[in-house]
């Protein structure tokens, strides 16, 4: 008897190299779906939505173009019963399938979420990889076994050897070091004009109807007739020759900068592109090595081994930690923060001129680089307090590129520390001389960045030396931060009380900041 597979992708999926797409057979059947399990397990930026369903709906439109056989299930559809096995258990029944076939989720919830109907079905099933990342889920978890430290930088040379990326004939690294980080911390000089990033126009306009339909709840804006981010392949390598050819040049140098109006300077953008798998972490590497080889002359080498340690190194990394401490990770809360998000968070309207930039470029175009999110608005909800689980639920819908297992290990492990020093060896904290260093926020803020106490001083001062003080017994010890305990304690009485009741009160003040 012929066996009838249907085959589920999900909408972070879109791997046209798959090995599943090198041959077409008519007993074979696709389907992808927009749900509303999907849509409303976190209240996500209107964009996100967006980014997923243009990319979906692309990506089943080119499987079509080669033949597959594909069921594409809509928002709106009548026959939509809102939930990946529901739908797949009403196929099955109706059209008399013999084999159910899924490749692995990234997310823990829908991978328990897919074993638990697998396992109900009554029919054969079968499970694939996705053939995306460098490295499988269990690997970080081998190499660190028996260890009590997960160091990104052993897991880093481990990926480079195995991968043989970056390394010469004697298997060393090129230019004779692993890491050109202390190369990549500058402050964009006082008249540099960053180039403009590429933007695609994509309409949209029919999504933004179905969503609107649905009723579904977002965050942010949208130009839904000009959607700027790249929704197929295509204009994912469109993007990534972008960078390569304008930005690669001057990314490691700048890539820790921040600047008012200035939401891309010289990031790839890639993220969402490469999380959704319209382009293999792989061939960026690949493609920015090539192009940097043709242009020695023209781009230093750290430029592109802080490009090439973000993919190969911190991306699969965080995998790796998500996939080996899942699902306790996600109840972390090492400092026992309980506080709420403030309100501002939602809008941008806030006085200190850093959060509002850092905010409402997330609200406008879905998207903030690394150390906006790390050292501005992580920075000050773990000063604040904030609970762990409020922090998480923000990371997770405002950004296009979120999906929970990049998301979580990198906000409550890196930004928030929540677990303890499972990702970080250190909170990621700092007074606004750390802002004031790396960004020209400071400049026309209502807030005195020079100013600890007093009116107008800048909350992020009295909240930084707040936050020590209050977490010294789980602290104190980290050899990372003795200086700052030393500091600390070496103030006048008067000058720490006065430090600790500015910061109480910005804290008891927090939405009118």
């Amino acid at each position: 008897m012929t066996t009838k597979t249907l085959r589920l992708l999900l909408g972070d999926q879109l791997n046209s190299n798959h090995s599943w797409f090198k041959e077409v057979d008519s007993n074979i059947t696709y389907v992808m779906m927009e749900i509303r399990s999907e849509t409303d397990y976190a209240t996500h930026h209107i964009q996100k939505v967006l980014g997923f369903f243009a990319a979906m709906r692309h990506f089943a439109q080119w499987l079509q173009a080669q033949n597959h056989q594909v069921i594409y299930i809509r928002l709106n559809d009548i026959e939509n019963v809102q939930s990946f096995s529901a739908n797949c258990k009403k196929l099955i029944e109706e059209h008399h399938y013999t084999k159910f076939e899924y490749q692995l989720p990234d997310e823990w919830r829908v991978d328990q979420h897919l074993k638990e109907f697998a396992a109900e079905l009554n029919i054969e099933t079968a499970i694939a990889d996705t053939e995306h990342f460098y490295s499988t889920r269990s690997e970080l978890g081998e190499l660190f076994k028996g260890k009590k430290m997960y160091l990104m930088e052993t897991f880093y040379r481990h990926m480079r050897k195995k991968h043989f990326v970056l390394m010469d004939g004697q298997m060393q690294p090129l230019n004779g070091k692993w890491n050109f980080d202390g190369d990549n911390r500058e402050k964009l000089p006082k008249f540099h004009v960053p180039i403009k990033p590429l933007l695609f126009s994509n309409d949209l306009s029919d999504i933004e109807h179905d969503i609107q339909q649905a009723g579904i709840t977002t965050i942010g804006s949208v130009d839904s007739k000009n959607f700027v981010w790249p929704v197929n392949r295509l204009q994912a390598l469109t993007l990534m020759d972008f960078f390569v050819k304008n930005c690669l040049k001057f990314f490691g140098t700048f890539q820790d900068a921040m600047a008012p109006s200035e939401w891309s300077l010289y990031h790839s953008r890639i993220s969402f592109a490469m999380n959704v798998k319209m382009i293999s972490p792989d061939e960026v590497v690949q493609l920015a090595i090539q192009y940097y080889n043709k242009h020695q002359d023209q781009i230093a080498f750290h430029q592109l081994e802080g490009f090439v340690r973000q993919i190969i190194g911190w991306r699969e990394y965080m995998r790796g930690i998500y996939w080996m401490k899942m699902p306790e990770y996600a109840g972390m809360n090492y400092f026992g923060h309980t506080d709420k998000l403030p309100e501002w968070y939602w809008t941008g309207k806030t006085k200190m001129h850093c959060m509002k930039q850092a905010i409402s470029q997330s609200l406008d175009y879905a998207y903030a680089h690394h150390i906006q999110r790390l050292m501005i608005t992580g920075n000050f909800a773990l000063l604040a307090g904030v609970h762990p689980d409020e922090v998480d639920a923000w990371y997770l819908g405002i950004y296009i590129d979120a999906i929970e297992w990049v998301e979580i290990t990198n906000t409550r492990g890196m930004s928030q520390f929540a677990d303890g020093g499972i990702v970080g060896t250190k909170p990621y904290i700092s007074s606004a001389s750390y802002i004031h260093k790396m960004s020209s926020y400071c400049t026309g803020c209502y807030y005195d960045k020079s100013k600890k106490v007093g009116h107008k001083a800048c909350p992020f001062n009295s909240l930084y030396w707040n936050f020590y003080d209050r977490h010294s017994k789980l602290l104190s010890g980290n050899p990372r931060i003795g200086m700052m305990y030393h500091v600390l304690n070496r103030m006048a009485p008067e000058e720490r009380t006065a430090l600790l009741e500015q910061a109480e009160y910005y804290l008891s003040n927090i939405n009118e900041l």
